[in-house]
């Protein structure tokens, strides 16, 4: 891997920020796996033509993100990817069907490249007309519908996206193997379903459904928003709480 190739100043703002999304974006893009060894600070400050004070603080902010391991004398590497936990935890669903001894299936609706409208940029943290890929699919437990998921994906925080066709491969699972996150917010909501979402789940239209709105972003970059929309006495949340949470 050639650094000079690998790493572009997009030339917005103060230098260490520039520095911090440069080395940032191949891994975020699964360029750069994890575990990868990244070049050193002083190979930095010859690619950069700066300071060491400034590659250590952009590396820095690259740690306290979670995206690499800073190690004394060993170097910078590559952090392994981490699952999702929340005080409010939403399970993976196809480990929740397997663990309940169902038999997972899944289905992919609609795949097609779309520019975010004013409702959707500010959720993604990006301008109006973002490219983004928007997919809808259906999970089932025992071959019957249990969760409708409708995501976009911006293909600018994520560009390997696009060579992912989601025919086999959830779009959830494929996105928490290869692509870090630093922060995540779940909103959720009780709805009655419309007659689109009660064709799809195979409910009657205006069954009570539960609806999880999920928004992930890295530093301060949208990555993905999805809707997952379960019927209402299909799935529960938990949480689980102890004092001083």
């Amino acid at each position: 891997m050639n650094p000079v190739d690998t790493y572009k100043l997009d030339g917005s703002g103060p230098l260490y920020r520039q520095i911090n999304r440069a080395i940032a974006g191949p891994i975020l893009s699964g360029q750069t796996g994890p575990g990868t060894r990244l070049p050193s600070e002083h190979q930095f400050m010859a690619l950069f033509k700066t300071s060491r004070m400034t590659i250590n603080r952009a590396l820095q902010m690259l740690a306290d993100d979670g995206l690499v391991i800073r190690r004394r004398r060993s170097g910078t590497f590559v952090a392994p990817q981490m699952a999702e936990h929340s005080v409010l935890e939403l399970k993976d669903i196809v480990d929740e069907v397997r663990e309940k001894g169902g038999l997972y299936g899944y289905q992919l609706l609609e795949r097609k490249l779309l520019k975010t409208n004013t409702s959707l940029a500010p959720k993604l943290a990006g301008p109006v007309g973002l490219d983004v890929l928007h997919l809808r699919c259906l999970h089932f437990s025992n071959r019957r519908p249990l969760l409708l998921e409708d995501r976009y994906i911006s293909t600018k925080a994520v560009p390997t996206c696009l060579q992912e066709d989601f025919s086999e491969t959830p779009p959830g699972h494929w996105l928490l193997k290869n692509v870090p996150w630093s922060k995540a917010e779940h909103i959720v909501s009780a709805l009655n379903a419309t007659e689109a979402v009660a064709q799809a789940l195979d409910i009657p239209a205006g069954t009570a459904c539960l609806s999880v709105e999920r928004t992930t972003w890295q530093d301060g970059q949208g990555l993905t928003y999805v809707t997952l929309t379960y019927p209402g006495d299909q799935h529960r949340l938990i949480g689980s709480f102890t004092p001083g949470q």
